[in-house]
């Protein structure tokens, strides 16, 4: 399972040299990101892309190798260094509740000492939700009731926001813990009660390691 905000989450992550690694790092590795997540933010769209044109009408969208259409700002966020650094931004704000969601468990140890405020977080992700204006009925005569937006429908930042919303106040919030593995500064959803780790990988590397010092102790 996953959601566009765990996605984005999950761009910080261990880089396998003891350090850490930013998948959007640069905007070109961003937009790298984000085609492989198209469907992530269309499915927070409720919809595919509107159209080959951007609301600007000055970037065409195009097609994948599936058929699938890039959002526009999927292929702006590679050239557009202002929308990188929001998409950055608005990231912060993300694992900035998600580490507000596993307390009082110790959140990822990528960013626990510069998270940036949650109240501040909070209204980040609401201002950044708000542009992608509101979910309206559409009912035409002698037709299907369907669900359409009003407003953006191709704003990468506001579906980030949607997304994060959807997610922490929906039934997965109680499941999200930090990995306590050494190594580890990922996020995961646990599957079950006894689930500690992210993975069977961080679980064998934290027994081996606990083995380690116990031979070792003294």
């Amino acid at each position: 399972m996953s959601t566009l905000a765990f996605a984005l989450a999950a761009t910080i992550k261990h880089d396998g040299r003891g350090g850490v690694a930013d998948l959007l790092a640069t905007p070109a590795e961003a937009a790298a990101w984000l085609a492989d997540n198209q469907h992530l933010v269309t499915e927070v769209l409720g919809r595919p892309p509107a159209g080959p044109e951007s609301a600007g009408g000055a970037i065409s969208g195009t097609k994948l190798a599936t058929g699938v259409e890039f959002l526009p700002e999927t292929r702006r966020v590679g050239k557009d260094e202002a929308l990188w650094r929001e998409l950055v931004e608005v990231r912060r704000a993300v694992r900035a509740l998600f580490a507000r969601a596993v307390a009082p468990g110790a959140p990822s140890k990528a960013d626990a000492d510069r998270l940036m405020d949650a109240d501040v977080a909070v209204r980040a992700v609401n201002r950044a939700a708000e542009r992608l204006g509101a979910r309206e009925l559409e009912w035409p005569a002698g037709g299907e009731p369907v669900l359409r937006w009003a407003g953006r429908t191709d704003d990468l930042i506001a579906a980030v926001g949607r997304s994060t919303i959807e997610f922490l106040t929906g039934p997965d919030r109680g499941r999200l813990r930090a990995c306590p593995a050494a190594r580890c500064v990922k996020y995961f959803l646990q599957d079950d009660p006894r689930q500690t780790w992210c993975s069977a990988s961080c679980g064998n590397r934290e027994r081996v390691n606990r083995h380690y010092r116990k031979r070792h102790a003294g």
